[in-house]
């Protein structure tokens, strides 16, 4: 499995199982790497609810099509980088919710991950069903040295899709951060350090 210097896992999942929440139960197919925008919230209901979420980010043909060029680590960070701005909109949408965006790397069989909006360049997908504990690969979180800059992104990111240029500036700021990588066998720990 590789690393990259931003932190991500961009191997593919290949060889792995899926597991139901009723036990471990091998089912042999494809699996496809998504990245799940969340919340810090959104972490701690992840034991009993798993991770809920209608969309996330993937590499789809359309996002092939649109950057040709791109090698796949180049189109996985795309996806992830996709994901960390959704975490802005979660973020806007939750006040009481700690100011760090949060992604979710998760590996699911390619049956469970529906087509986005199809547009040429998107990267969105959709999620048949809450994402169980045992799909995830990692757990990307902004470090405290990005709070100001990410509280100042969500506050504007509304205006900034809408081409504010003000509002980009400040999304962009927050976009400087990269996030930090954790194993879900970190989450605990995770959850202490930025509750």
């Amino acid at each position: 499995m590789t690393v990259t210097a931003c932190g991500m896992i961009c191997a593919r999942a290949g060889g792995r199982r899926w597991w139901t929440k009723r036990g471990r139960r091998p089912v042999t197919e494809e699996f496809v790497r998504v990245y799940v925008p969340a919340t810090v919230p959104m972490l701690t209901r992840l034991g009993d609810e798993g991770l809920a979420a209608d969309e996330a980010h993937a590499v789809t043909p359309a996002l092939r099509e649109w950057y040709a060029e791109g090698d796949e680590e180049e189109l996985e960070y795309v996806a992830f980088t996709r994901a960390a701005q959704d975490a802005l909109h979660l973020l806007r949408a939750d006040p009481a919710a700690p100011r760090r965006r949060v992604v979710v790397s998760v590996d699911l069989p390619a049956g469970a991950v529906g087509r986005g909006d199809g547009e040429l360049g998107s990267s969105i997908v959709t999620l048949a069903a809450a994402v169980p504990v045992g799909a995830i690969a990692a757990i990307h979180v902004d470090g405290a040295d990005a709070v100001e800059d990410v509280t100042a992104a969500a506050d504007v990111v509304a205006e900034a899709d809408a081409g504010d240029p003000d509002a980009q500036f400040a999304v962009d700021g927050a976009e400087d951060h990269e996030l930090e990588w954790y194993d879900v066998t970190e989450l605990d720990l995770l959850l202490r350090a930025v509750g």
